[in-house]
């Protein structure tokens, strides 16, 4: 009797230890294990050891481990599968993969547990060719099995090896689980939407469309390719199916976040709370990135507050991100401060938030003070301040430490690129971007647009031609950098090039490349092709109407530029900014068109009020100038807010010697010299505007004067031999 009543009580006692292991509570599972160790009427069994080996793996207690394992070995209870399998999950958990393969190998008939587990430890552990290896020798009856491996491959980043294992496994006659699905349809991107559809198909077939964690698969799939329309009909579905969690509202927040419907997603939020269903830290780490204006964010906050997420520290960090995206500085000060508890993140966002409001020496205090509290920086620390560094000397401090600190890492070396390239380092950039093992298309972005701006754009052409050559695809960026580079260069041939790569590719419908594609036509001196391109855009920005107006000032069309301007004007939604009066106005002092540039230099500053800026007032100058109207040019200059600036004393003092004017010509010349006082030109110019007019005398005393101080003409010169 006695005997039954131990059994019976160690049973409970197993029940309590499962309990508060299931629960997390792994400290006090592992001091009622200690207790029935050291009873003298109990002795542990193999439910006892494995229930107590896994809450020492799930709290990484791994020396508690090996002495659990030792006491295995010692009473005999290792010969149980799920006590060997119990350790092999602890070791795999401590990313120990030596430990896991003795552990492994200890195992007399290891079951489909056993080669799962070890399959995952070598996925993560090690080289995916080790996991291959591993696979080929073991039994794939399981789709455990299959799942593993194929979820290794895909998280390693190799796809093309992980759909070939899933043509494989369906070869084989291995029926694929909600596991299998969920995994396939992560790794659908654009390219792949057919085979997302498929798969789609076969799950309605299959039956798994009624698991929840399918149609949260599917609804992300859909998102991740741009098919919005869909994802909403999986979560209808799923609604009407009752098969709705708190993950499925997190993907249609996530999912509406991610195609900038920041609106729905807010009112997807609204009825997650309707429905019931809680909301957890992701759903408010998504929400609070979608509050498209201050009030909404307030609104997110007091939901999160009310909801006892004031001290979770992923929620904060999401809040501090929202507010610094508004400018509020302050409010994200108040929200570090009330922090009891901080991570990296938390400085991270505090570090940038500084820096984007151009506060470095506050930014610089932060960094130092997250250090004095024993915070190590990481990364993108070091990322944020090397965007701001004004200084090369800064940028060689902040790579020196990334070295020491072993922070040598993707997204710090394209911080490095991008630093290096705007000081006209561009040798170091490229021997840091040579030297990046396995680079992104961040690694590839930076050079080229480092390159393009230091005046390298032919290396910046041969890195793209190097970049298609790789397994990664150019984005969006990548292209109009590179429409850039042909741009600068003229080189039409090129810019063709790159226009079929974005209609073949399924990039039309961007509209910075539709910008950038009109603007290289133009430069290249295809007017007719450049209009086209703007034409057949479906959606157009101000960039848009710019780029063309800019387009017809560059080959002489001013009054096709103020046409287009007007047409701006009337078209919904679409505002002209500074840029688009700047364009409009050279297209017009080009033409010399007088009275159609007065009026949009008026329209500019009485409709949509603009202050003129330098650029303006050189285009009305010029054009006033370039007709003859110099005395109204002469007191558009005195009556502007920058003085005698050269930009637009220039276009007088050029006007001047075309139309003889002296007396005008010597008082821009003497504003000129007043802030370029060494300027050769203009000594020269006066002395022709003189001689001109007769006043050979005042030419030849200023041919003399350049002599005395030294001054010189610089010779002109030509790349064209004869």
């Amino acid at each position: 009797m006695k005997c039954c009543f131990g059994n019976e009580h160690l049973r409970k006692l197993n029940q309590l230890l499962a309990e508060l292991s299931g629960s997390n509570q792994h400290r006090e599972s592992l001091k009622l294990f200690t207790q029935i160790h050291s009873s003298l009427t109990l002795k542990p069994d193999h439910y006892t050891l494995s229930t107590a080996i896994t809450a020492t793996a799930k709290a990484l207690h791994v020396t508690i481990g090996n002495q659990l394992h030792a006491h295995a070995i010692r009473t005999g209870l290792k010969a149980h599968s799920h006590v060997s399998n119990s350790l092999l999950s602890l070791y795999a958990k401590a990313h120990d993969l030596p430990s896991v393969k003795r552990a492994f190998a200890e195992i007399q008939n290891p079951d489909t547990y056993s080669w799962t587990t070890l399959l995952s430890a070598c996925t993560k552990l090690a080289h995916v060719n080790d996991a291959l290896q591993l696979f080929d020798q073991m039994p794939k009856g399981h789709v455990a099995v299959w799942n593993a491996i194929i979820t290794g491959c895909s998280d390693k980043g190799h796809q093309d090896y992980a759909f070939n294992l899933f043509r494989d496994m369906h070869r084989m006659g291995v029926k694929a689980d909600k596991y299998t699905f969920a995994t396939m349809l992560s790794l659908c991107s654009m390219e792949l939407l057919d085979y997302g559809r498929h798969a789609h198909s076969v799950i309605i077939r299959s039956g798994f469309l009624g698991w929840t964690s399918v149609a949260n698969s599917l609804i992300t799939m859909y998102f991740n390719c741009g098919c919005v329309v869909d994802a909403c009909e999986v979560f209808r579905e799923a609604e009407e199916g009752a098969t709705c969690d708190h993950v499925t509202f997190n993907a249609m927040i996530d999912g509406f976040v991610s195609v900038e419907r920041n609106e729905d997603a807010f009112f997807m939020f609204k009825d997650m709370q309707k429905s019931c269903i809680r909301s957890s830290e992701v759903t408010f780490v998504s929400v609070m990135s979608s509050c498209s204006c201050l009030r909404a964010g307030c609104q997110a906050q007091a939901q999160a507050i009310k909801m006892g997420f004031v001290g979770c520290v992923a929620v904060n960090n999401a809040l501090m991100t929202m507010y610094s995206g508004f400018g509020e500085v302050n409010k994200v000060q108040d929200i570090f401060e009330g922090m009891e508890e901080r991570d990296v993140v938390s400085w991270n966002i505090m570090v940038s938030t500084f820096l984007q409001e151009n506060l470095v020496e506050e930014a610089t205090l932060s960094y130092s003070k997250m250090r004095r509290e024993g915070i190590e920086p990481d990364e993108f620390t070091y990322g944020s301040l090397l965007v701001a560094s004004d200084s090369l000397q800064v940028v060689e401090m902040i790579h020196s430490l990334l070295c020491k600190s072993g922070l040598v890492k993707i997204e710090a070396l394209n911080a490095l690129v991008s630093a290096y390239c705007r000081h006209g380092k561009t040798n170091y950039a490229f021997q840091i971007f040579s030297d990046i093992p396995y680079k992104n298309l961040i690694s590839w972005n930076s050079i080229i647009s480092g390159l393009l701006m230091n005046g390298c754009p032919l290396q910046g052409l041969e890195q793209f031609s190097t970049l298609l050559s790789t397994h990664l695809k150019p984005n969006a960026y990548t292209l109009s950098l590179v429409l850039s580079i042909c741009s600068s260069t003229s080189a039409m041939n090129h810019g063709q090039q790159i226009h079929g790569y974005i209609l073949r590719h399924g990039f039309s419908s961007e509209v910075s490349l539709g910008n950038a594609l009109v603007t290289m036509y133009a430069k290249c001196g295809s007017l007719d092709t450049s209009l086209r391109v703007f034409n057949a855009m479906v959606d157009r920005d101000t960039i848009s109407w710019n780029a063309i107006i800019s387009a017809y000032a560059q080959h002489g069309h001013g009054k096709e530029a103020v046409y287009c301007f007007e047409a701006m004007q009337t078209t919904p939604g679409i505002e002209p900014d500074q840029a688009t009066f700047t364009a409009v106005l050279s297209a017009c002092s080009h033409a010399g068109l007088v009275d159609d540039g007065a009026r949009i230099f008026d329209t500019m500053v009485k409709v949509y009020e603009f202050v003129p800026s330098v650029d303006h007032f050189s285009c009305i100058v010029d054009l006033l100038s370039r007709s003859g109207y110099l005395d109204e040019a002469e007191r558009v200059i005195k009556a502007g807010h920058f003085g005698a600036h050269s930009n637009i004393c220039w276009s007088l003092f050029s006007a001047c010697a075309a139309h003889g004017n002296l007396r005008l010509g010597r008082t821009v010349a003497r504003l000129i010299l007043e802030r370029d006082h060494s300027n050769p030109s203009v000594y020269v110019l006066l002395s022709n505007i003189c001689a001109a007019a007769g006043h050979w005398e005042e030419a030849a005393n200023l041919r003399d004067m350049m002599r005395e101080f030294g001054t010189t003409k610089q010779p002109g010169c030509s790349w064209i031999r004869t």
